[in-house]
């Protein structure tokens, strides 16, 4: 026998009111039946390959699980990041279904040495997902052993040194040095990690500096010689010392850090989309297969930490404060 049930208004309500609280105490993806409907689309101002790429990889293969889609990158390398954030924020709509993925040190570095077009107000930093200082390295082969070496050398000739990018924390943690030692570098922008690396490899450049995760992901084919922050994995670094405490400096610490950003329009337009990427981002770090995919991409365990927006804003100001304190150098350089 079949059974039917009237509804009327109150019953219909009733029956509503009920299947909404079921719902809230689903994952994310029920709560929000309606975002997401399709892939998020993510700009990576930096080339496919590199250090950003693997970050976003091992990060979101964990996060679309919580979100329920998946991430489509799109690679915009060029002008030391700031080609994909001008196509982002001129170009991608502001509909949450658009993020992007940069290096906060860098690549907010360059706002403090050249504005860009769009006022900075207009996105912000929501996800952190590593803190990564800088490294000073050589090629395995290199004549220059040790920092001594370097010194010598540099009483001989100005030595070239590759960079990712002129306005890098890495950049800045070599030139406060040569500035306390009465050194001059002639530094040479590489475009990107690894040709950063390979340029130290090759004995293109005299030595390098980067972030450190990508310089322990070039495992033997290179030496690091001082790190411009904490050595937080000792022999992974060589056993590198901290430029603080080799040459009795005050310098913060040279941190890169990977962070997803937002508009600030789509956050404001659609809060119940921004509450679903902040509280899924923030439940991918509770699950131990986020740690698996990260070693597993020659990620460092001891520079993956989650940041929401208080810790980005925070550190956005002191990349803004550090480009402006040592500005003379990076555009002098």
């Amino acid at each position: 026998m079949t059974m039917t049930r009237k509804l009327d208004r109150r019953g219909f309500l009733r029956t509503g009111a009920a299947a909404s609280a079921m719902t809230l105490g689903l994952p994310g993806i029920v709560r929000a039946q309606d975002y997401p409907s399709g892939n998020i689309n993510v700009v990576i101002p930096t080339r496919e390959g590199g250090g950003a790429d693997r970050n976003f990889r091992a990060f979101t293969s964990v996060w679309k699980e919580k979100l329920g889609t998946d991430f489509e990158p799109g690679f915009f390398p060029g002008a030391s990041g700031r080609v994909g954030y001008e196509i982002y924020m001129g170009k991608n709509e502001p509909d949450a279904y658009n993020l992007i993925f940069g290096n906060m040190g860098p690549e907010v570095l360059n706002w403090a040495v050249q504005p860009p077009s769009f006022p900075l107000e207009d996105y912000f930093y929501f996800g952190r997902v590593d803190t990564d200082p800088g490294a000073l390295f050589v090629g395995a082969e290199s004549p220059l052993q040790t920092m001594d070496d370097i010194i010598a050398a540099s009483k001989e000739r100005k030595l070239n040194v590759g960079t990712s990018r002129m306005a890098h924390p890495a950049s800045i943690g070599l030139l406060a040095l040569g500035e306390e030692l009465g050194i001059e570098f002639n530094l040479i922008p590489l475009s990107g990690g690894k040709n950063t690396v390979a340029g130290a490899v090759t004995g293109e450049v005299d030595f390098s500096v980067l972030t450190s995760g990508s310089v322990i992901a070039a495992g033997d084919s290179v030496k690091t010689l001082l790190v411009f922050g904490e050595n937080k994995v000792g022999e992974g670094l060589d056993n590198a010392p901290n430029i603080n405490d080799a040459y009795n400096m005050s310098l913060p610490e040279m941190l890169s850090s990977r962070a997803f950003a937002i508009h600030q329009k789509a956050a404001d337009d659609y809060p119940e989309r921004f509450d679903l990427l902040q509280s899924t981002f923030k439940e991918t770090f509770e699950d131990p297969a986020l740690m698996e995919a990260y070693v597993a991409s020659k990620g460092t365990p001891e520079y993956l930490n989650y940041g929401g927006v208080e810790e980005c804003a925070e550190f956005m100001a002191a990349m803004l404060e550090l480009g402006e304190r040592y500005k003379p150098l990076l555009t002098g350089a």
